[in-house]
């Protein structure tokens, strides 16, 4: 059965983007085997400010899985590349998660994160700690937030100083 794994880059001071939302920010860094880790996922599960973001840079799939986007104002009509659901969040996610197939990547945002992480839809949190402090932006989880407990499970640490932490949630 699939499991929703939040996978994101963050900075050490907890946010996922800039205070404009920039990425640039994030090292690409040549020991992490991306195309390692997009094959382990069949679904990209974001909210609308994410997808906005990747619809301004001219990429709303990711090759190999199928975009899910969580909105109640983008109009399907508009892109048909993708699965856009406006209500029924946590029911849609839940039948995700019983059908078969690939792990299922919560790429953004914080706030998306937080409704299926309080809905208990969320498996594990995966973390690659950029070496840079932001001073503001999107938060990694947006407030107000419960405190849920979380186990490790792995780390890597890397010479670019990126440390990646990957934990279930309990």
């Amino acid at each position: 059965m699939p499991k929703v794994r939040y996978r994101v880059a963050m900075s050490l001071d907890g946010y996922i983007g800039g205070p404009k939302g920039e990425i640039d920010w994030i090292i690409m860094d040549p020991e992490i085997d991306f195309a390692a880790i997009m094959s382990q996922f069949g679904t990209l599960l974001v909210g609308r400010k994410t997808f906005e973001t990747m619809a301004k840079a001219g990429r709303t799939t990711m090759p190999g899985m199928k975009t899910v986007v969580i909105s109640r104002t983008l109009e399907p009509a508009k892109h048909p590349e993708v699965m856009i659901v406006g209500e029924k969040q946590n029911e849609m996610v839940a039948s995700l998660r019983k059908g078969p197939g690939k792990d299922i990547w919560l790429f953004g945002g914080g706030s998306l994160f937080r409704s299926l992480l309080e809905a208990g839809l969320v498996d594990s949190v995966e973390v690659s700690v950029m070496p840079v402090l932001l001073g503001g932006g999107v938060p990694f989880l947006a407030s107000p937030a419960s405190t849920k407990k979380l186990v490790l499970t792995a780390h890597t640490i890397y010479k670019s100083g990126i440390v990646s932490l990957q934990y279930a949630v309990k």
